[in-house]
């Protein structure tokens, strides 16, 4: 299976995400959001960096259970019920981003939400992954 990371110069450089992931294999795997839920059912991490490395863990967990690794991300859409504060907080965020998954980006939306089925959740992540 070949992933090619697609960035048209055309459009805006990419900063944290690719613009199109293009894969050659067999298993799409469909991954449901993610939020900061610990184990017991309980929304942990103080802000949004603490929350988005939570959900990111939980989001790796589910994709290392399917078969997959991080460079098998493909596609992330990222809800938030404050974009600004994620904005302001990209730095850090980037830093968790490259501890966890590496240099490579799946393409990326981030979405600005009212509020998330928990309503101590500061975000949410879900995602394809080619596998």
């Amino acid at each position: 299976m070949t992933f090619e990371r697609i960035n048209s110069e055309n459009l805006t450089a990419p900063i944290g995400f690719s613009h199109a992931v293009a894969v050659t294999g067999k298993k799409i795997v469909f991954l449901a959001g993610q939020t900061s839920m610990e184990q017991g059912g309980a929304i942990v991490g103080n802000g949004i960096v603490e929350q988005f490395e939570r959900a990111l863990s939980n989001l790796l967990i589910s994709l290392k259970a399917s078969g997959g690794t991080p460079n098998s991300l493909t596609k992330l859409t990222i809800f938030s019920v404050d974009p600004e504060d994620y904005r302001a907080h990209a730095k850090e965020i980037r830093v968790v981003w490259k501890r966890l998954v590496g240099r490579d980006y799946p393409a990326m939306t981030l979405v600005g939400v009212t509020r998330l089925w928990d309503k101590e959740a500061l975000v949410e992540i879900e995602g394809y992954a080619a596998i």
